[in-house]
């Protein structure tokens, strides 16, 4: 490659890549970088100025300034985009949640965990800042849900019975 060069001359692939309007306003830098350092004179820092603007192709842009000291304008080579890791919820804070809906399925078994889950979890993420404090709340919410929903219950149940026994005749 030829001093200045980043990428491959016009027959390689990259020199027929069209340029965009970043990599022509990056020349144009480049070329007012040369110019003040008086390696262009006035002319020349014009011609190649509108050469740059009108250029199509990074072998156009390279043109410009192959025999100047400077970096030609690099085209971005596109890879696999940067996937951010997936921040996980707590684990208690699931299962506090898991702990709740399982109420439904085997009954007031899953209640106490649930709450316990849930309050640890909350803590937990207090302290370290992880994710998961929904989910805490949820199971938190389902499994004081059916404390109340159970006192309730059981209240009516002792009403219906302490009615009925009055009223039970012996025979």
């Amino acid at each position: 490659m030829a001093a200045g060069q980043d990428f491959p001359p016009a027959g390689d692939g990259w020199a027929k890549i069209r340029a965009a309007d970043a990599d022509r306003e990056h020349m144009a830098g480049l070329l007012g970088t040369a110019y003040t350092e008086g390696r262009l004179t006035k002319d020349e820092y014009d011609d190649r100025l509108e050469a740059a603007w009108s250029a199509r192709t990074y072998a156009d842009l390279n043109q410009l300034v192959t025999d100047l000291p400077v970096q030609a304008p690099v085209p971005v080579v596109a890879g696999p985009a940067a996937v951010a890791p997936v921040a996980r919820p707590n684990g208690l804070a699931v299962a506090s949640l898991v702990c709740g809906f399982g109420q439904f399925l085997v009954g007031p078994l899953a209640t106490v965990p649930a709450i316990l889950f849930g309050h640890m979890a909350l803590n937990q993420i207090k302290e370290s800042g992880e994710q998961g404090k929904g989910l805490a709340v949820a199971g938190l919410v389902l499994g004081w849900g059916a404390v109340a929903l159970g006192i309730i219950l059981m209240f009516a149940v002792m009403t219906v019975a302490a009615g009925t026994h009055g009223a039970v005749q012996t025979p």
